[in-house]
């Protein structure tokens, strides 16, 4: 196996001296006209080099096996549609046995027969003259390397690679491919943010090696039509509908496949009682099923959850937008020429290619609406724009209220209207330093004063004891969750009243970690939201440590660039509100307790994530509150030497993402006395159905219980 794979290297390593490729690696095939190798083997063998150290190896190998990938979609696409568009020819006799009759019940099996025999010899020498005997089945893929190939998983890997061969150029642009299918993934954010900062890193380097260039058109023309260039928009969203046509077109191809069927049948092999024409009718409905999917998955960027609403109708209104803006001239050109022949204007039909796909895909959704209604079946239609008479009358109701459930087509709700803050702010002797004109942004603003430095020393002492006690929550309890030159600490509230409750840690600290928290929720409403209840969603005591010896040449940020409730997306300027991020936040704060340290500074970005819009330097009893959409991308600069300690909290309108850990902290934290008053003021209350005023008695255990609340019953 060894002596193999030294054959393999030799062979696909560029000979010594030859010079490395400069632009980063790419899909293109070294050996026009050879067949593609297996690319499950090709992996396996890289990811042995890499953990071997064997870095160049290691590169050769992954490539190789990324083109191989590659090359075999290419075949199959292109069999495909080849064998597609041969002419029904007739099969051999022999073949079919005897005569069929031309008429009767069973009249329609030899043509049934007949064209799939037919496409099937087609479709297997097609494969054999590109791939060689038998290299349809040798070069299947499996389950698990198809999903891991599309996750991008081997440029993980080559970015690791290339980057110890010190080829940054190439390494940043593995990075970036990996990135854009994976935004959430912590590490490779931060390995980005190093790659950035790099003065030997080729700005041009960071682009994605994998997107289909649709998107590239796409995004362009609609820049180009925002900014009133209709007549260079036009081309380039032209070239994006063709590009999204072909890329369906493909996509339905992969359909066929036997590895896009492997896994659902293989779900629903047990238990299956059905013949022949069962077998059949449920292969065949998976492939229409596969490629009515392809909706969702060309209109789908890489890494996202969601696809862009109705993206081909999108694109058709954009190209009526643009010639719309152009249409002054076409106009006068199209009267000039019936002036000059007295003919009517040209008839300007529908266009052929998207007729095409229209009534193809109408075809197939009868089909499926059929399995629906009479096989039990399932299919959701990814298209607005279908007919309602082609839905059967039985089904309408049912999908007219799955239709409506699409979480796309749910806008955020709007902040209201600011009123009434400035005589909250003097209620509770709070001052706004910075509003968001000042902060060079939208719905921010910093306010000084909301706590005292008693309040932040006794807050300072809660957040110490319980990392003394080894409480560690948030993150999965990672001490290093964003960086690891700095050491985490977090404590949720009902932690903290558990560690009060068992004596570990003070219960007036514990108490005031409650309090404050309901004080910012309040201050937060009454700027941001006066007209609508904001509830607390999280709150956490965070604290991040500079690691002494290991701050030198440090690159990386304390806490990198993101939104709070969308995955942001520097290179698109996009915040997709979509899961894994925490979609039901609405306004973030944080409220500093020290600022003896150094570096730690909290910045606001453009939707790059590089371009700095403002800074805030933290203090105790400052607040930094802001909404958690896109409009805020924010980190934190490192933390170079000390310890920074903040309360970090978010806010939703939505009740049911209320913090339920609140609650019970407050419940944990009652004093055995009250608890008692409470039960006593309860059985009071059980013996007599309609109870008179409370006494002076039951009036001290509701104000007791009320405490939390102090800063809300002033307002």
């Amino acid at each position: 196996m060894f002596r193999l794979l030294r054959l393999l290297l030799l062979l696909l390593l560029p000979p010594p001296g030859s010079p490395e490729p400069s632009e980063p690696p790419g899909l293109a095939p070294r050996s026009p006209g050879a067949p593609p190798q297996a690319p499950d083997l090709l992996y396996a063998d890289g990811l042995r080099a890499y953990a071997a150290g064997a870095w160049a190896p290691a590169v050769a190998l992954l490539r190789e096996a990324l083109r191989s990938y590659a090359a075999l979609g290419r075949v199959r696409r292109d069999c495909g549609a080849s064998c597609a568009a041969e002419p029904d020819a007739a099969l051999p006799a022999q073949l079919l046995g005897a005569p069929q009759p031309d008429s009767g019940p069973r009249a329609w099996e030899p043509l049934l027969l007949r064209a799939a025999l037919r496409r099937a010899e087609c479709l297997t020498h097609c494969a054999e003259r590109r791939l060689g005997p038998g290299g349809a089945a040798r070069l299947r893929v499996g389950n698990a390397l198809r999903d891991a190939f599309r996750r991008r998983e081997p440029y993980n890997y080559l970015q690791r690679a290339y980057y110890q061969l010190k080829k940054l150029d190439q390494a940043a642009a593995a990075a970036h491919t990996f990135f854009v299918a994976n935004p959430t993934h912590l590490q490779m954010r931060e390995d980005m943010a190093k790659y950035r900062r790099m003065s030997r890193v080729r700005p041009q380097s960071f682009r994605d090696l994998e997107t289909p260039l649709y998107w590239v058109a796409y995004d362009t023309g609609l820049e180009l039509l925002g900014h009133q260039q209709a007549g260079l928009a036009l081309p380039r969203l032209e070239e994006a509908l063709q590009g999204s046509l072909a890329q369906m077109e493909h996509c339905r191809a992969d359909c066929e496949g036997s590895e896009e069927q492997q896994g659902a049948e293989e779900e629903e092999e047990e238990g299956s009682q059905g013949g022949l024409y069962e077998a059949i009718a449920g292969h065949w409905i998976r492939v229409l099923q596969c490629r009515q999917r392809c909706v969702t998955d060309i209109a789908t960027r890489p890494g996202r959850s969601f696809p862009v609403p109705d993206f081909l109708p999108d694109q058709l209104r954009r190209l009526h937008e643009a010639c719309a803006q152009e249409d002054e001239a076409a106009k006068k050109a199209l009267n000039r020429y019936q002036a000059q022949f007295g003919e009517p204007r040209p008839n300007l039909g529908p266009r052929e290619d998207i007729q095409h796909f229209i009534l193809l895909s109408l075809g197939e959704k009868r089909q499926l609406y059929y399995a629906m209604e009479h096989l039990g079946t399932s299919f959701k239609d990814p298209d607005s724009w279908t007919p309602t008479a082609l839905i059967p009358e039985a089904l309408r109701e049912k999908l007219r209220e799955d239709q409506e459930k699409r979480p796309w087509d749910h806008e955020p709700p709007q902040p209201k209207p600011l009123t009434y803050w400035k005589d909250v702010l003097l209620l509770e002797g709070v001052t706004l330093t910075q509003d968001a004109q000042q902060l060079n942004g939208s719905e921010r603003a910093v306010l000084d004063g909301l706590l005292t430095p008693a309040e932040c020393g006794m807050l300072l002492q809660l957040a110490k004891d319980a990392a003394a006690a080894g409480a560690r929550s948030g993150y999965r309890g990672r001490r290093s969750p964003h960086s690891t030159h700095e050491h985490f600490e977090g404590l949720t509230v009902l932690k903290a009243a558990q560690l009060a409750r068992a004596g570990t840690v003070g219960r007036p600290g514990a108490k005031l970690l409650l309090e404050v928290s309901e004080r910012v929720r309040t201050l937060t409403q009454a700027y941001f939201s006066p007209e609508r209840p904001l509830h607390l969603s999280f709150t956490h005591l965070v604290c991040r440590s500079a690691i002494e010896g290991e701050q030198e040449q440090r690159m990386d940020l304390s806490h990198p660039v993101h939104a709070d409730n969308c995955v942001l997306d520097p290179d698109t300027g996009e915040c997709w509100r979509e899961p894994p991020a925490y979609t039901y936040r609405d306004y973030s704060g944080l409220l500093y307790l020290n600022d003896d340290f150094q570096g730690g500074d909290l910045f606001f970005t453009q939707p790059n994530a590089l371009t700095v819009t403002a800074q805030v330097r933290p203090r105790c009893g400052r607040l930094v509150a802001f909404s958690s959409g896109g409009e805020n991308p924010h980190g934190v600069w490192a933390v170079t030497r000390g310890r920074r300690c903040a309360l970090a909290l978010w806010h939703t309108w939505a009740p049911e993402h209320r913090e339920q850990e609140w609650t019970e902290a407050k419940e944990l934290l009652q004093e055995p006395e009250e608890e008692e008053e409470e039960e006593e003021a309860e059985e009071m209350l059980d013996r007599d159905p309609s109870p008179e005023p409370p006494s002076h008695k039951l009036q001290r255990v509701q104000d007791k219980a009320g405490k939390p609340l102090r800063v809300r019953e002033e307002l």
